[in-house]
């Protein structure tokens, strides 16, 4: 195969350049170089991929009237996993690209192997660019996993990758990953945002024109974001972040894509010795683990997707050792953290500023709900003042700059979610009063306006 012809555009101002240089003498950015691929040599059109000419190509389409479109459902593929059923909006979708991200020795390769070895009618080309076949049958013994419509494959060439996978008359196409692989008509480097571009966009059209559904891992900067051109995202169907503590147990699966179902959906697994094993009920294992009624302990009713969960929020106030207070926050924003000691300070008259704080999430999870406030401002007050919280009472609220208690959403889910959970009481704002259904009468429901009415209510001696 004739090597292609490519050209560096700067990818501020459009700039052309035969070699990648680090300074655009144009607009005067530095490293906005990003290597382009064109056409071959001595041809004015883009070379055909070698995997495309044994696929046949695409046949040309006219545009259609709305109203003439016919609708079809979406056919899925069960994959035999609940909880990954959940992420993808009820399975995986034939054609479609899902691009898994996670840290390193999160689970990701763990769980698509997983996916691998329940499918048994399924003819399933897993490629490995990272780990050799031997490696990839240990994991697959430590899982129990025996599956012979499963064909592994050592290689990065993206090209021979796609023909080996026309040929089998693959049916689900897994990668293991995306920045080991590279294109051979490209110089540059395998990992680089050229290469990962153009390989993806080799997969996508795969995808669709043999409406194969095709899964990918990608790595993660240290910043926590996808590795590559952040077009890579919108490139893919669904996007599926893989998150935790590599010191805890439990994982979480986050939808932060998908053009296929609901998006912000959370899966959860524990992660054994066998595997990683879905948590049909993650309340139970995210709740406190004592029996004693310890200061500083609250538990909120929050929302991930359509799933509600019953987390711990744990809060130490103590006497700040060094000149400046200590503010420390596990699972949490801690610039939100910072605002609540404000207004609780401001608003409240409870000093915070002389005093270190931290605070944890119980289980090593990140909740973004905002009516985790409530639960947190609780925990901070119980720990200042040592006075412990009643464990069968949860919160659920968003706390605004002057005090007050702000209305959540679905709070007729979280009230029912307490109340299944053996909660008998639940704090949630006034506001919320009015769209309470009246068949919930099996659990209490205090409502709160401000946060001195939350210390006068639950904090009365």
């Amino acid at each position: 195969m004739a090597k292609a012809k490519t050209v560096f555009i700067c990818s501020n101002c459009g700039t052309n350049s035969p070699k990648w240089i680090g300074h655009c003498p144009t607009c005067g950015q530095w490293n906005t170089y990003l290597e382009e691929l064109i056409s071959a040599p001595g041809t004015g059109t883009k070379e055909e991929p070698a995997w495309k000419v044994l696929a046949g190509k695409m046949p040309k389409t006219s545009p259609v009237r709305l109203d003439q479109v016919k609708d079809s459902s979406v056919e899925r593929i069960d994959t035999n996993d609940p909880e990954l059923n959940r992420s993808l909006g009820g399975g995986l979708v034939q054609g479609s690209v899902v691009l898994l991200a996670g840290q390193p020795g999160i689970g990701k390769s763990t769980l698509l192997l997983q996916l691998a070895m329940s499918l048994p009618l399924t003819k399933i080309l897993y490629v490995s660019g990272e780990e050799s076949t031997e490696q990839i049958k240990i994991r697959a013994a430590r899982i129990k996993g025996n599956q012979k419509n499963c064909y592994l494959l050592g290689e990065t060439d993206i090209q021979s990758i796609l023909q080996e996978a026309i040929k089998m008359k693959t049916e689900l196409l897994i990668i293991d990953s995306i920045q080991t692989i590279h294109n051979n008509q490209l110089s540059s480097a395998t990992g680089s945002i050229s290469q990962i571009r153009e390989c993806t966009n080799e997969i996508i059209r795969y995808a669709k024109e043999l409406a194969v559904p095709v899964l990918i891992i990608g790595h993660i900067t240290k910043e926590g974001d996808i590795a590559g051109p952040k077009l890579l995202e919108h490139m893919v169907d669904v996007v599926l972040h893989f998150e935790g503590d590599r010191h805890y147990a439990y994982r979480v699966l986050r939808t932060q894509k998908n053009r296929f179902g609901s998006t912000d959906e959370l899966s959860l697994y524990e992660m054994k010795q066998e595997g990683l094993c879905p948590v049909s009920n993650p309340s139970e294992l995210l709740l406190s683990q004592h029996d004693d009624r310890l200061s500083g302990s609250a538990v909120a009713c929050t929302i991930e997707g359509l799933r509600p969960l019953l987390v711990e929020t744990q809060a130490l106030v103590g006497g700040a050792v060094y000149s400046s207070p200590q503010r420390v926050a596990t699972g949490f924003d801690n610039r939100k953290l910072s605002m609540l000691l404000a207004v609780l300070e401001k608003r409240c008259g409870f000093h915070f500023g002389t005093q270190d704080v931290y605070l944890n999430i119980a289980g090593g999870i990140k909740i973004m709900d905002p009516a985790l406030d409530l639960s947190i401002v609780a925990a901070l007050i119980s720990s200042l003042e040592d006075h412990p919280l009643h464990r069968q009472v949860c919160f659920a609220g968003e706390v605004g700059l002057s005090g007050e208690i702000r209305a959540v959403s679905r709070v007729d889910l979280r009230i029912q979610e307490a109340e299944r959970q053996g909660f008998k009481a639940i704090c949630i704002s006034k506001y919320n009063g009015q769209v309470i259904r009246k068949k919930q009468s099996g659990i209490r429901v205090i409502q709160l306006s401000t946060v001195l009415e939350l210390y006068e209510k639950v904090f009365a001696r």
